[in-house]
């Protein structure tokens, strides 16, 4: 995979690049990964049509910007429906949600600052594997996602042609 241009970012935002990176090309399965801001803005993905990381090499179905950013749309709706869920039954902050379906799998885990990291893989992924790395970069990535951080990332993901 090639690494995604990290000219100009700081150390901060490249390590958390470096850590989404390390995610998608060190779990089987996983096809797609996206951090999502609270405010369900895209900030880092593995699509390199939005910014980040390369694919892998199977094709996936493009959206309008890539199927990460069709996975953010995912992550922000699966986690706000999840919160809702948690308030109206009184069982506190939700840490991870899992979809299986027929051929694939969505897995969402919040992270400390109220963003939301989001993969999907493929329907025969180690979901024990998957969720284990997830929470690795959960706990690495937590402290490091600042106010200006977001700020910065989400303003790389804007100027991503």
């Amino acid at each position: 995979m090639t690494a995604p241009s990290t000219y100009g970012l700081s150390t901060q935002a490249r390590n958390l690049q470096w850590l989404l990176t390390d995610l998608v090309e060190e779990v089987p399965g996983v096809n797609s990964v996206a951090v999502v801001s609270s405010d369900g803005l895209l900030l880092l993905s593995s699509d390199p049509g939005a910014g980040a990381v390369e694919p892998p090499a199977e094709p996936r179905a493009k959206g309008p910007r890539g199927a990460s950013a069709d996975l953010a749309t995912i992550v922000s709706g699966l986690g706000s429906l999840t919160t809702g869920a948690a308030a109206l039954m009184d069982t506190g902050a939700v840490k991870q949600t899992m979809v299986a379906m027929e051929h694939g799998s969505v897995f969402v885990m919040a992270i400390s600052d109220g963003s939301l990291l989001g993969v999907h893989a493929t329907p025969d992924c180690d979901m024990s594997v998957v969720a284990y790395h997830m929470a690795l970069f959960v706990g690495r990535a937590g402290h490091v996602l600042t106010p200006e951080v977001r700020s910065e990332l989400r303003q790389s993901m804007e100027n991503t042609p």
